[in-house]
């Protein structure tokens, strides 16, 4: 039995240079870390992230609410170190295999439907922690901890196809796009090394093809690594993409993802898209207008995946378009629609309102919780698209769960910036530990969205 000694918590920086909460967790084979990444496009649905220029009884202990701009975040690690922790100690739970009685007692000493009270940002810290620190106790990696969260355990081990997000718009870049994430995902390689070799690759032929058109100075980059190069219209982003795909010779190995991100331009009252948002220069279509837009584009282009094709609470147009695109071999995915809550994935599933869950575990808050989320998701015949936060820190985990939870695909940005290539970095390092170990093991490739089924198998 492995039982925790102690909990703290600090306020450390995210990918963008904003606070955020980092966790440690002593038991005794030792400390056991995380980082808590963050949201800029976030849905209405989240878990509450706790800032302090936001938290009502900040000011009252003393905190700066005016430090960072108000986004500080000393009001959830004084949740941690007062209130989670203590408790977490005083409890005598085994992390060995309590991990979800762990993340059960902090939802419930939080008390609140979106963890409002503690903030989602300090249980999760001490979720993902309190699971590095049972991998330890167990003896194994923290995939093969994760494994068994996930009751996983018999199935194959399957590296995931990276949906590498290469050109930026929306809310991640200062460009006129409306659409958010334009990614490259190269299905037709063999192992996930070549798959990062391929989009490595296609990301500087991508970034040569900008600098042609556009000069050097449009090779910039957004929140998640990608270029933002002046574009307005998706043709001209997807054109881009295709042209590097082709100077590379991966024109049949590589497929298209999008992220439109819709809700950040959704006009409720009207129920009008605006894709000029950005400019002040109307756009304007309706939810059968940009249902078209969206037909265009896959019919024009090699589009496997688009993610949040419609705002968050616009459950007609979504169970519209989820039907249009019956005999479309299309993955419709449920990011801001769905938060990886078990509840919206119910009504979701109920309104046959999409066909894949994106798992973001600070959207919930814990561990144990994303996983539900994700399992039922799949017991609807759902696939699931794990995924990073554009606020993201250098923490891997979301590595580990996506092998545990056999996902078969992620993205966690461009192959560049720190943060990003860290995720990619990991799973190579567990790609190469399985080999190495003898391992069965395989590159999910073209189908990429069925659980445990693999181009190669």
């Amino acid at each position: 039995m492995t039982t925790i000694k102690k909990i703290t918590a600090q306020q450390r920086l995210d990918s963008r240079g904003n606070p955020t909460v980092q966790v440690q967790v002593e038991t005794k084979d030792g400390f056991f870390r995380a980082l808590v990444p963050s949201g800029a496009s976030t849905g209405a649905h989240e878990a509450v992230e706790l800032r302090d220029g936001k938290a009502r009884d900040a000011a009252t202990k003393g905190i700066d609410t005016k430090a960072y701009f108000g986004k500080g975040v000393m009001t959830a690690v004084g949740n941690v170190n007062e209130i989670l922790g203590p408790a977490l100690v005083k409890s005598g739970l085994d992390v060995t295999t309590q991990l979800k009685d762990i993340d059960k007692a902090m939802i419930d000493l939080d008390g609140t439907p979106n963890k409002a009270r503690l903030g989602a940002n300090a249980i999760l810290g001490v979720s993902m922690a309190c699971a590095r620190a049972g991998a330890a106790a167990r003896g194994v990696p923290l995939y093969e901890y994760l494994r068994r969260e996930c009751g996983t355990e018999s199935d194959p081990y399957v590296l995931p196809v990276p949906f590498f997000n290469v050109l930026n718009g929306g809310v991640h870049a200062g460009n006129t796009l409306a659409f958010q994430e334009f990614m490259l995902a190269p299905t037709g390689a063999s192992s996930f090394e070549e798959a990062i070799q391929i989009g490595s690759e296609a990301y500087h032929s991508l970034k040569n093809v900008i600098a042609k058109k556009h000069g050097m100075p449009a090779t910039s980059i957004g929140d998640e690594g990608g270029f933002a190069p002046p574009l307005t219209r998706p043709e001209e982003a997807f054109d881009l993409l295709t042209e590097a795909v082709k100077e590379i010779g991966g024109s049949d190995r590589v497929q298209f993802g999008l992220d439109p991100a819709s809700t950040e331009f959704f006009d409720a009252e009207k129920r009008e898209y605006d894709l000029g948002f950005k400019d002040k220069q109307p756009s304007k279509l309706s939810p059968d207008g940009l249902a078209q837009l969206y037909h265009h584009l896959a019919k024009n282009y090699p589009l496997a995946l688009l993610e949040d094709p419609f705002a968050e609470d616009d459950w007609a147009s979504w169970t519209a378009f989820t039907e249009s695109c019956r005999n479309i071999p299309l993955e419709i995915v449920g990011d801001d629609l769905l938060v990886t809550n078990v509840e919206r994935v119910r009504e979701a599933v109920s309104k046959k309102a999409c066909n894949s869950m994106l798992l973001k575990i600070n959207q919930i808050g814990s561990v144990t919780e994303a996983i539900a989320a994700a399992q039922l998701a799949f017991s609807n015949g759902w696939a699931v698209f794990a995924s990073h936060r554009s606020g993201e820190t250098t923490d891997d985990f979301l590595s580990d769960l996506t092998v545990a939870l056999n996902t078969g695909h992620l993205k966690a940005g461009a192959p560049a910036r720190g943060e990003r290539v860290a995720k990619y970095n990991r799973l190579l390092d567990i790609e190469a530990e399985l080999k190495a170990k003898g391992q069965r093991v395989v590159y999910a490739g073209a189908n990429f969205g069925r659980r445990g089924k693999a181009a190669n198998e």
